[in-house]
């Protein structure tokens, strides 16, 4: 049997800024720790829930699909270090409803 891997320190609100800046040098970026909304939740022990709002240049042209992908690399070293549910909202500066939604 294959052990699970072991947690290292849960990635937070800052780490998760963090990668997204260096990755993808956003105009506006808002990563939001929405964990107390899931307190009891079963998912709520094994990482945190998060909202992120990240406006960039390099999304332009790229289907929703291709924009969420580009973030899920940016996190990849964080993903299993915390982070249970990640919402992206992830805009191009061109796109009609810019800038970012509240």
């Amino acid at each position: 049997m294959i052990p699970a891997p072991t947690p290292g320190p849960r990635a937070g609100r800052e780490a998760i800024a963090q990668a997204l800046q260096a990755a993808l040098q956003p105009i506006e970026l808002e990563v939001v720790d929405d964990s107390h909304l899931h307190a009891g939740h079963a998912g709520a022990r094994e990482g945190g829930h998060y909202t992120v709002r990240i406006l960039s240049e390099r999304f332009e042209g790229m289907s929703r699909v291709a924009r969420h992908r580009l973030v899920y690399d940016a996190l990849q070293g964080l993903i299993h270090s915390g982070i249970h549910a990640l919402a992206i909202q992830a805009r191009s500066p061109h796109d009609r409803s810019s800038p970012l939604p509240p």
